[in-house]
């Protein structure tokens, strides 16, 4: 049973990556490059807790159903409530934590419970790859982010005119 911690340091701020974790909408392919769009759907969204079907096509299509958790500042946990290659147990952890001004550690803990064929398989890969490919998937996703805010960013009308307290009174 794989279990590893990966990280990566970005310019972002936490609360921009927890809100690009917790965005359930037609953009989410687009920042999670793994995520399959035929396999995602959201069962349940309240303010903190989600539960989504999430999948991708390795191995012929691996999808999960879990729960997210945004609740504790700094945290988005992904827990498997059942898949066709993870059992329950099985979860994903997001940390953040500002270490300066412009800088963000953001880590990923995965503990992957194989169950059946597919799982024995997707355990001895992970075994092997999984530290590797989740770093890598990691940071292009923290990439993807980016550009989408710098996009966001650049679309949003600034307006040209600055009044200061004193010209307001």
């Amino acid at each position: 049973m794989p279990h590893f911690v990966v990280s990566a340091d970005t310019q972002l701020s936490p609360e921009t990556i927890t809100a690009a974790l917790t965005d359930f909408g037609p953009r989410r392919a687009r920042l999670w490059p793994n995520l399959d769009p035929e396999t995602f759907s959201v069962r349940r969204l309240d303010s903190t807790q989600a539960e989504v079907i999430e999948g991708s096509r390795f191995l012929g299509g691996i999808w999960e159903r879990l729960r997210y958790d945004w609740a504790t500042p700094g945290r988005v946990r992904l827990d498997v409530l059942e898949g066709n290659a993870t059992r329950p147990g099985s979860f994903w952890e997001y940390r953040t934590r500002q270490v300066a001004p412009d800088r963000t550690e953001v880590s990923l803990e995965l503990d992957r419970r194989g169950r059946g064929v597919k799982g024995a398989v997707l355990v001895i890969l992970l075994g092997v790859f999984g530290r590797r490919v989740f770093a890598a998937d990691l940071r292009k996703s923290l990439e993807a982010i980016a550009a989408a805010k710098a996009r966001s960013d650049r679309d949003t009308p600034r307006s040209s005119i600055s009044i200061t307290a004193s010209e307001a009174s």
